[in-house]
């Protein structure tokens, strides 16, 4: 249904990469959700008032969460997909963001509520009146929320929306409640054991984990988050690319997320300082427009000029390799420069270690100078400590 959907409503529908497209595709399956929710919402209250069954009910109250869980993410769709103003010069994107983690509240006090009334049901038992009809509308129900999982996953993972892939692991969790409502419906019906309240409870647990794992999903990305691995990879490829050209390596790549499809990013390229500036210019420059074109992204590029032919510099950048080569983890180095004095020479370059790292950026710092001292009194470092922060 929501294939066809897509290709009725959704022009261009394959141009994922698209805004206008992606926005699109984030409404029309916030409207689904709202529909299909909505409908099990009311069929399962009335099975739960007439079974008097706590666990059907709060699992209907639960698709009432969602139904306005998916008003919320449609809004924030609508909303984000609004054009840089004054106010906003990197454009509303995170708002998708904010959505996301207003749902997550709504699901965790919902799930608050639900746990009450089932520790209640517990306390002060009651009869459930289990139906055939009962049986099959939780049995219709799993189904729903199964398709509706596989749908927002895939649509998900083609327009790259965590919110959306939050909305597919809400799906299953669901589905697997109902799984446990309906054990509790089947073993009234066959045992007459008033398992209800404690099901209910089994199913507030399963709310309230949802809540907490799409909070996480949505606060991530508010706090900052490294680049993907996929991303970090095609910045990559087309940086080293140009390798014959003059290009020696590249670092210190820096990429902010202001929303889906709103992603600036900056990286010193390493170029020989011996080479024309100005052709060095025009070859950034044809790297920067690239990045831009493919990655859909504001890229800007600080050119590193690196010293390829001084005899002296490269002997001492190999020491220099020789020597974090030795410590622990995966220790990187660049900016590398030497700036020879009447009196002590500068060895400069900036350190790159992994934030978990067992030694402090002052140690890291020391162990360096120490050892660099042994090749000759006369050196002095200048280290700057970065942090690994590409995952």
């Amino acid at each position: 249904m929501i294939g066809l959907l897509c290709k009725i409503y959704i022009r261009d529908a394959q141009n994922v990469s698209d805004p206008g497209v992606r926005q699109r595709y984030g409404i029309l399956c916030g409207a689904v959700g709202i529909a299909l929710n909505v409908l099990l919402f009311m069929v399962k209250i009335l099975a739960g008032f007439f079974s008097h069954s706590v666990a059907i009910i709060a699992d209907a109250f639960n698709n009432l969460s969602d139904a306005a869980s998916s008003v919320i993410t449609l809004v924030g769709f609508k909303m984000a997909g609004q054009k840089p103003d004054p106010h906003h010069p990197f454009g509303h994107g995170r708002i998708e963001y904010i959505s996301g983690l207003v749902v997550a509240f709504l699901i965790l006090m919902m799930a608050m509520e639900f746990l009450k009334s089932s520790v209640d049901k517990i306390l002060h038992p009651q009869e459930i009146a289990a139906t055939w009809m009962v049986i099959v509308i939780l049995l219709v129900s799993i189904a729903v929320k199964l398709y509706m999982c596989c749908y927002n996953k895939k649509i998900g993972k083609m327009i790259s929306s965590a919110a959306m892939d939050a909305t597919a692991k809400d799906s299953i969790s669901d589905a697997a409640a109902t799984v446990v409502v309906l054990g509790a419906t089947l073993t009234a019906y066959y045992t007459g054991w008033k398992i209800d309240g404690y099901c209910g409870v089994l199913v507030s647990v399963f709310v309230f984990w949802t809540g907490i794992s799409a909070a996480k999903e949505t606060i991530d990305p508010l706090l900052g988050q490294p680049p993907s691995p996929e991303f970090v990879r095609k910045v990559h490829d087309i940086i080293l690319s140009y390798q014959g050209l003059g290009v020696l390596d590249f670092h210190d790549l820096l990429v902010h997320n202001y929303g889906p499809g709103r992603v600036m990013m900056s990286v010193h390229v390493e170029v020989p300082a011996e080479s024309d500036f100005v052709e060095m210019h025009d070859l950034i420059d044809t790297i920067e427009h690239r990045l831009r074109s493919e990655l859909r992204c504001s890229a800007v590029i600080h050119m590193d000029p690196v010293s390829t032919e001084n005899e002296k510099t490269q002997e001492l950048k190999e020491q220099i390799a020789l020597i974090i080569g030795k410590m622990d983890g995966d220790i990187r180095f660049h900016d590398f420069r030497v700036v020879e004095g009447s009196t002590h020479t500068n060895i400069i370059f900036d350190v790159v270690v992994p934030y978990e790292y067992s030694m402090t950026d002052r140690q890291v710092k020391t162990y360096i100078d120490q050892e660099v001292k042994k090749l000759s009194k006369r050196y002095f470092t200048v280290i700057e400590v970065d942090k690994e922060c590409v995952q």
